[in-house]
């Protein structure tokens, strides 16, 4: 006769650790508390906000120093970030983004919420569904790129410094955004 904790044994650990019951999400007005205690913090400690495109196109530049140095050395743009004997690693976003990635996913674990599946309309197949994300990810983290600085970097780090150009971005990305998905609604009614 096996008891309950002898069967929960043999499930095995990756099966309990990822079929978790979902906690509540946090008020949204105590999260954004929350993230406003973090910007100021890292402000004030570090002397720069909080952003992540910044990491991301540093671990591009990373890769592509390996595979193609002589390339890196000949593009203004890369010669900044791992031109010569730069590491493009060695940055404070770097770090900022590695953390954002590790603390959402320890969240995620903590909270019930990391699971495998494809959130879509009835109308579209998940094909459809992961290549209009990939699609849509490359076009907003170019524009990220272009606008210098991704929403978090824009909006929170901006928008506290009331930077003129981030309010003008956050307004072209939300008007975006709710033009994007009034034209795209039938795929998901």
């Amino acid at each position: 006769m096996t008891t309950a904790t002898e069967a929960q044994n043999k499930e095995g650990f990756f099966k309990r650790l990822f079929n978790r019951p979902e906690k509540e999400y946090w008020n949204a007005y105590t999260g954004g508390i929350v993230l406003g205690l973090v910007l100021f913090t890292s402000i004030f400690i570090t002397g720069n906000g909080l952003g992540a495109s910044g990491g991301l196109s540093r671990f591009v530049a990373f890769i592509e120093d390996i595979v193609a140095p002589g390339h890196v050395d000949r593009v203004p743009y890369l010669i900044k970030t791992a031109g010569g004997e730069l590491n493009a690693l060695d940055n404070w976003i770097v770090f900022i983004s590695i953390g954002a990635i590790i603390g959402g996913f320890i969240s995620g674990l903590r909270n019930g919420r990391v699971k495998l599946e494809t959130h879509k309309g009835p109308k579209i197949t998940n094909k459809q569904r992961w290549f209009y994300a990939f699609v849509g990810g490359f076009l907003f983290s170019y524009g990220a790129r272009l606008a210098r600085g991704c929403t978090s970097g824009q909006a929170l780090s901006g928008g506290a410094t009331l930077s003129a150009g981030s309010w003008a971005v956050m307004f072209a990305i939300f008007g975006g955004a709710y033009l994007f998905a009034y034209a795209f609604r039938k795929l998901w009614n």
